[in-house]
């Protein structure tokens, strides 16, 4: 059945998609690592849930990839150290970021991991690893639309110039 035929499991990773995991696993713990401090500055309760979903989500993930990388024999990208708890009131007000700069940023990583998960579902030969991903970014749709709720109803949202009227066309 050549090599491509049988059991995606069985099958090796190519290098964009060893790269690709790799990456993925990197970037997610050092995201984590934020999101536990943002959680140090976070005050309001809906922020909060969110944020804490999120970095449940992410360690899935996390543990999923790890667990493809190693059985291909690849060395895992190194886990920064879990952040302690802090109060948000012991943070000076100047140094302490806002609740809509958390919520802004998070959409922006949202908004790369959607990219992320779509190039390499697009370079995946391996239909496990593409169906991983796939799951991986149905997932951060979802968290991306929750969080844009979430701005919306907080006022966070910084809209771009609204087209409110469209100026009549030419009849030609």
């Amino acid at each position: 059945m050549g090599l491509f035929g049988g059991n995606p499991q069985h099958e090796p990773m190519h290098y964009g998609e060893v790269f690709g995991a790799w990456v993925y696993v990197a970037t997610s713990k050092a995201l984590l690592a934020g999101y536990q401090t943002a959680m140090n500055h976070a005050g309001d309760a809906d922020l909060k849930d969110f944020l804490e979903d999120l970095m449940e989500t992410m360690k899935k993930e996390i543990h999923r990839l790890e667990d493809l990388l190693k059985l291909a024999g690849v060395a895992l990208p190194p886990s920064p150290p879990d952040r302690p708890v802090a109060d948000p009131n012991s943070i000076p007000v100047g140094a302490r970021l806002n609740d809509s700069e958390i919520a802004l940023g998070i959409s922006r990583d949202i908004a790369g991991g959607l990219l992320t998960c779509s190039q390499i579902m697009s370079q995946s030969i391996r239909e496990d690893i593409g169906m991983m991903f796939g799951e991986f970014h149905m997932t951060k749709a979802q968290s991306g639309y929750q969080l844009l709720r979430i701005l919306k109803e907080k006022g966070w949202l910084i809209s771009p110039p609204l087209h409110a009227q469209a100026p009549e066309l030419a009849h030609v």
